[in-house]
């Protein structure tokens, strides 16, 4: 992207603050947001929220280097909801069917997704995502085992709507308008 996703505006208020309110709508309250060398710059957006913050301190290591530093900052759990800030959209109900989803199937993967395409936050069962720590993707673990994987079909296109280069924040801007 060429700058912090992260601190985008989409409305009044950057992409994390949409996603933090998103977790907190659905009852979530064990939030911890995983920040890399730019936790100067976003520190200051997550004021008001009560959460942890965590470091990962491998500025160009993939998702899994940060859901690893982040783990170490969660309390006891049965789940890990693994939440990609730039997925602004998503909705607190969306969020509400995942963990339902859990509760039904609590050995589960839960993964969310919109027209027939995988997307995020998806949910790992405690015991499933603690394999990370071997030095594995979260891709790997939800391959390793497709029948621990669930699929949930969700009225949610903000699942699948991520910010990686300009012309998709142009159109997660689109979206939200």
């Amino acid at each position: 992207m060429g700058r912090t996703k992260q601190l985008l505006l989409l409305g009044d208020k950057p992409v994390i603050r949409h996603c933090l309110d998103a977790l907190f709508a659905a009852g979530i309250t064990d939030i911890v947001v995983v920040v890399g060398k730019e936790e100067n710059e976003i520190t200051p957006a997550l004021k008001g929220f009560s959460l942890s913050i965590a470091i990962n301190d491998k500025p160009h290591s993939d998702m899994a280097e940060s859901v690893r530093a982040g783990l170490r900052r969660v309390g006891p759990s049965s789940a890990v909801l693994v939440f990609p800030s730039d997925h602004p959209l998503v909705l607190p109900e969306t969020i509400k069917v995942i963990i339902s989803e859990h509760r039904a199937s609590p050995d589960s993967i839960i993964i969310p997704s919109f027209d027939n395409r995988r997307g995020h936050p998806s949910l790992f069962p405690r015991s499933i995502i603690d394999e990370i720590s071997s030095g594995i993707t979260l891709r790997d673990i939800s391959r390793k085992d497709p029948v621990r994987v669930k699929i949930v079909p969700v009225q949610d296109k903000g699942v699948v709507l991520d910010m990686d280069t300009p012309e998709d924040y142009t159109a997660i801007l689109k979206n939200y308008q």
